[in-house]
């Protein structure tokens, strides 16, 4: 294929720490690897931080492994309460195109627009028409419904003005591309989107970086040797619904090698935090954020990794946090509302247990099946591998979306 201009609008990217940010860097360089020009436009970083790089002043240009990366200065997008969120959200597609305008002369062929948040979409329609490119929107979820359904969103008002902005960008993009099937359904029976226009695109992991000899070995790092040791790394928010597994925790304290690692920041922490303080757990561990490069290392030196999502939900999700897992070759416990597509994914690669989050018995008993399996997991974590290296695989993903150009 010819080389294309391609520009990635997301709101959060590297240095910063998040599933969202890997995600797009893997697909900003791998893009590049393929001949293409890629520039990022996104915020500048702040929040999702190692404590070697808060404080530091970043350039508002760069060029990051053959990416041009361009930030702009935003109102606070995290950690923060949902109303200053939801109004920094609005500011996003503003401060975004001043940048895009500023900075970019050549022709722009393609355009890839993460979303949510759902403002941010505005970029990808500005850029369409001022450019000339093709809009492919990325969607990773279903916004607002998801807000709705988690409670954060309930002023009637501002649900019918982010429905009809909804409207507009599925209308606008050329393209979109969804995650889960079931979410690709839903909006075509709910949203009346035409089903050629929307595209089943699973979500994609660089297998290869999990290949190697590991830099770190984060279970003697954190004392955990001897142990068996379930593993959540990524953003603690209300979406994961983590207090779940403080209460799952509480149920298998009898068994003392099991320990439940979360590593990682959000909204949800402190309530996390008071949880395991109420119940007088020891067997739930809290490490901060560690950089990216790391966390190969730190999936690998581990057992069973954690997939969490809010019982509250209920748009089909697939989560971003079984890739890295599967990269690394890890069985999987999760916990789900009852319409993601997990459920499937957990028993086509025969990788692990999933239950409905907020089944505590069921929770109980998943964990306890992993505990009695201790000494054998190999089945299943090669199970996980497999199936990454199959149909999740940067490279194999990368051709699908290159294809769509």
């Amino acid at each position: 294929m010819n080389s294309k201009n391609v520009l990635i609008v997301v709101d959060v990217y590297s240095p910063e720490i998040s599933s969202t940010s890997h995600l797009m860097q893997e697909l900003a360089e791998g893009l590049v690897k393929l001949g293409h020009k890629v520039t990022v436009v996104t915020a500048y970083p702040k929040t999702y931080l190692v404590d070697s790089l808060r404080g530091k002043d970043f350039q508002q240009i760069e060029v990051l492994n053959g990416v041009r990366v361009i930030r702009a200065k935003t109102l606070p997008l995290r950690k923060v309460n949902f109303i200053i969120r939801g109004i920094s959200q609005l500011f996003l597609p503003i401060l975004f195109y001043y940048q895009v305008r500023k900075n970019i002369r050549e022709k722009i062929d393609v355009v890839i627009n993460y979303c949510p948040p759902l403002p941010q979409a505005i970029v990808g329609q500005l850029v369409k028409k001022s450019y000339g490119s093709k809009f492919i929107l990325n969607l990773q979820d279903i916004f607002p419904q998801n807000a709705i359904d988690l409670g954060i969103l309930k002023n009637k008002l501002i649900i019918k003005f982010y429905e009809f902005l909804e409207a507009k960008v599925y209308q606008w993009a050329d393209l979109i591309t969804f995650n889960s099937k079931k979410g690709r359904e839903f909006l075509i029976k709910n949203k009346n989107i035409n089903p050629e226009k929307i595209i089943f695109l699973p979500n994609w992991v660089d297998v290869d970086g999990f290949d190697n000899d590991k830099l770190i070995d984060y279970r003697k790092e954190y004392g955990l040797d001897g142990k068996l040791v379930f593993l959540f790394g990524g953003i603690i928010g209300p979406a994961q619904g983590l207090d779940f597994l403080s209460e799952v925790a509480r149920r298998v304290a009898d068994l003392d090698d099991i320990r439940f690692l979360i590593v990682g920041d959000g909204t949800e922490k402190e309530k996390l935090v008071s949880k395991i303080k109420e119940y007088g757990l020891s067997n739930i561990i809290l490490k901060d954020f560690i950089e990216k490069k790391y966390y190969p290392s730190l999936v690998s030196s581990f057992d069973v990794g954690i997939v969490a999502l809010n019982s509250k939900n209920k748009t089909p999700f697939l989560p971003g946090k079984f890739l890295g897992y599967m990269a690394a070759g890890k069985p999987i416990f999760a916990f789900l509302n009852k319409e993601s597509d997990g459920f499937e994914l957990i028993e086509g690669a025969r990788c692990g247990y999933a239950v409905l989050a907020g089944d505590v018995e069921a929770a109980e008993k998943a964990i306890r099946k992993f505990y009695e399996e201790r000494n054998n997991l190999k089945e299943k974590a090669g199970n996980s591998f497999s199936y990454a290296k199959n149909n999740l695989d940067t490279k194999v993903i990368l051709r699908k979306i290159e294809g769509l150009f």
